[in-house]
């Protein structure tokens, strides 16, 4: 192991596009530790929900920052990136191959890139720009940071405030902020990324499946538990994906099947959103894999045939 910069691997993209399987495969064959990067099933309380590791898969190989907090416990980006350092830097000590996973963009940008220094924003600008409707917002933000604008989807009102607040209340974009980051592990590791991209009808086949068969297994019972907490909805565990959609029919408002529905759609789009930014965002020279991911030895031949893992 290079001892000045030891291996990473990072196994990213959307949901349900098979990083689990790959993971698995990879820490099988080199005796690694995988280390969570989703902000989902960083929380205990929807191990089904969030498509969790299930106890095999814990047998299988280490799984590390998997279920480590409670719901009632936001964990921000610059917070797992604390957590995610230290278990990389355990499974270093153990001479051992850390194997990142997970689709949480923001999470990976922090850990990899660091922290840009934003000044804390101005209150009455940020009341404004969240009183205010996404078009609004958007045609705000377009002369004073059209290169936002031209990445960012006109209707993703979260990324589109958070630029808007900022140019305004620093008098510099986001971009500029982020040019001055720090803390980031990037160039301290051999990093050896795959962003898996595959084709989009086999993804959409895929999450509309799992979230049906997560029905099934008992994700109902999870949406329960959590709602009977009466949590702060603006948490990120009442935010997930699958919980206002099962909630709904837990409450008595739609039924089983339109339930179902409901949270396949808000797959669906979960992953789009996913798959656009991972298509456009890491490095063009990251490599992606674009075929459907079956049968994970394929691709496990090529990560390790181009990856640096020792």
């Amino acid at each position: 192991m290079n001892k000045s910069r030891p291996p990473l691997a990072l196994i990213a993209g959307p949901t349900a596009s098979g990083k689990s399987a790959l993971a698995l495969a990879l820490a099988e064959a080199t005796k690694g530790a995988i280390v969570n990067a989703d902000s989902a099933q960083l929380y205990r309380d929807l191990p089904i929900l969030s498509a969790a590791p299930s106890p095999a898969d814990h047998a299988r190989a280490e799984h590390r920052l998997y279920g480590v907090r409670d719901g009632a416990e936001p964990c921000s980006a610059a917070e797992w990136a604390t957590l995610a350092k230290d278990e990389i830097d355990s499974v270093h000590a153990d001479g051992r191959l850390p194997i990142l996973v997970g689709g949480t963009g923001l999470y990976l940008r922090t850990l990899l890139d660091g922290i840009a220094p934003v000044p804390a924003i101005d209150p009455e600008i940020r009341a404004a720009v969240r009183a205010a409707g996404v078009a609004e917002n958007f045609a705000a933000l377009t002369p004073l940071d059209p290169c936002a604008a031209a990445r960012l989807n006109p209707g993703d009102s979260t990324r589109i405030a958070r630029a808007l607040e900022v140019v305004w209340s620093t008098g510099q974009t986001l971009a500029e902020w982020q040019e001055l980051s720090s803390g980031g592990i990037g160039d301290q590791v051999a990093l050896s990324p795959l962003i898996l991209l595959p084709p989009r009808d086999w993804l959409v086949e895929r999450c509309d499946r799992r979230f049906a068969a997560m029905v099934d297994a008992g994700a109902v019972a999870e949406v329960e538990t959590l709602l009977a907490r009466d949590l702060d909805p603006d948490l990120p565990v009442m935010r997930a994906i699958g919980v206002r959609e099962l909630g709904a029919w837990v409450r008595g408002e739609t039924s089983r099947a339109q339930a179902i529905a409901a949270g396949q759609l808000a797959t669906r789009r979960y992953a789009k959103r996913q798959y656009t930014w991972f298509a456009n965002q890491p490095p063009k020279e990251w490599p992606r894999w674009t075929e459907a991911l079956d049968d994970p030895a394929a691709a496990l031949a090529l990560f390790t045939s181009r990856c640096r893992l020792g």
